[in-house]
């Protein structure tokens, strides 16, 4: 079995087809069952989000986005990780979420009559109007004739909207209201918010409809568009849980609702709505809203991971955890460059502080082939030996060696990572463990190699959502029997 397609396969199960019809809310809610004393004790909150910045967006490898900071400051004052999945089709979104395959929906969700059948709404963190976004005045294109500044100027104009938006729904009411005779061209979730504004900015299409936060800080992406015109009310966005979510809605509400977070609150909306200089970095290079690359360090990890057991996504996530992928850091204790080498353990793979990033690279490649191989000859399941792997790279291979004795001491299985060796590496900290005989090298800082395991995993999930690859192969020469 190839380490890459265990990888895929495991961490990232098959999605049912989505069907066009609305699931009845028996079928719905017979999916699964996983509220907050789940989340709790599985220590993880998992968000299904828009890629987009009102939503969550990746930049340079950081997680960054309106309602992904929100999520970001409760679930730190809840003690739980926050996990995001990044949708990349928003018509599956319902599906997902009574899959369990997230908690919750982040994605500028508006309550509606439709929607509140499926879901429950958390409190508002924001409010805002449905606004028409349409191209400002250009002498190329003449858009001075097809400009609308109110309702009325609206009649008998095509509107690009997706479909199963409340925008949809709000603009077909108004449609048969105000006797507009639009044309409404319904569009798929495959599509997102920001790139349907990007096609109205391009003259792909005229007129669409999103909700005016949205449409305010792509005025910073695109400023030829204009948003002055509203077509609704006040609308409230809200964060979307399944109906059989009472206790995590109860946590989410009682956040929103505390006096103590106002300010964070506050300083969060004014970071995404009303400075420009951090919004405009979605649109820069390295950005999940405009491409596939993670950093300018892509292709180098591309060419030197072809044709290994390596997905070039996951050394991406090892790099950023270690350093940010900025080659001039060096750590408290020496360790400097992309993999944060140990200056003696450098020496062994040919590279110093002054090696190009592509050595630093290939040395990091090197070592960590090395590592899994080792691993994989004592235990054969390549999901384990990656773990192993990575807890290897962080700690070094003799605190393992230790949590392992330690495994068969206290019944545990050493071949097995989660709830088992991490165990034993965390309890490396405490006298009773690291002064045991048979222990050989004493203290560890368990807590940083059992995080960094669970980061560096989660942080590949995450670019494989937001930045989809179809050009891996799995070589045979690299199939695990």
């Amino acid at each position: 079995m190839y380490i890459l397609y265990r990888l895929l396969t495991i961490l990232f199960l098959p999605l049912v087809i989505y069907s066009c019809e609305e699931p009845s809310v028996e079928e719905v809610s017979s999916f699964c069952y996983r509220d907050w004393e789940t989340i709790k004790k599985d220590c993880v909150l998992t968000v299904l989000a828009e890629n987009s910045p009102a939503s969550y967006f990746i930049y340079r490898g950081r997680n960054m986005g309106y309602e992904y900071e929100l999520l970001h400051e409760l679930t730190k004052d809840y003690d739980v990780r926050l996990e995001v999945k990044m949708v990349n089709d928003l018509d599956e979104m319902l599906e997902m979420l009574y899959r369990c395959e997230g908690d919750l929906l982040a994605c500028n969700l508006s309550p509606t009559d439709n929607r509140n059948k499926y879901l429950t709404f958390s409190e508002p963190h924001y409010t805002t109007k449905h606004v028409l976004v349409q191209r400002v005045w250009d002498e190329k294109d003449s858009l001075s004739l097809h400009f609308v500044d109110n309702i009325n100027d609206l009649r008998g104009r095509k509107v690009h909207i997706w479909k199963h938006s409340s925008y949809y729904d709000n603009l077909v009411a108004l449609n048969e209201d105000q006797s507009l005779d639009l044309t409404i061209i319904p569009l798929e979730g495959e599509l997102s918010t920001d790139e349907i504004i990007r096609m109205v900015s391009d003259n792909e299409i005229d007129y669409t409809v999103v909700d005016e936060n949205v449409a305010q800080m792509s005025l910073y992406y695109y400023p030829n568009i204009d948003y002055s015109l509203a077509l609704s009310e006040t609308q409230d966005i809200c964060f979307a849980f399944r109906k059989d979510s009472d206790s995590l809605i109860a946590k989410v509400n009682n956040w929103l609702l505390s006096n103590d977070n106002r300010s964070t609150i506050g300083e969060v909306r004014r970071k995404y709505f009303k400075r420009k200089s951090l919004v405009q970095k979605g649109k820069q290079d390295f950005s999940s809203l405009v491409g596939n690359s993670i950093s300018e360090y892509d292709s180098i990890i591309r060419f030197h991971t072809d044709s290994t057991i390596w997905d070039w996504r996951l050394i991406s996530a090892i790099i950023y955890q270690e350093s940010k992928f900025e080659t001039w850091k060096v750590s408290w204790a020496g360790a400097f460059g992309l993999f944060q080498f140990m200056p003696g353990t450098a020496r062994g793979y040919g590279i110093s502080k002054s090696s190009s990033a592509e050595a630093q690279i290939q040395a990091g490649i090197k070592k960590l082939t090395k590592n899994f191989n080792e691993w994989y000859e004592e235990i054969p399941d390549t999901i384990e030996a990656l773990k192993f792997t990575l807890a290897n790279f962080n700690a070094g291979r003799s605190h393992i060696d230790d949590a392992r004795v330690l495994c068969d001491k206290y019944e545990l299985d050493k071949n097995v990572w989660d709830e088992n060796v991490n165990k034993m590496m965390l309890n490396l900290r405490h006298p009773q463990y690291y002064k045991d005989e048979d222990v050989k090298y004493g203290y560890c800082r368990g807590t940083e190699t059992y995080e960094y395991v669970i980061e560096v995993m989660q942080r590949y999930r995450e670019y494989c959502a937001a930045f989809p690859d179809t050009t891996i192969s799995y070589p045979y020469s690299l199939e695990f029997q």
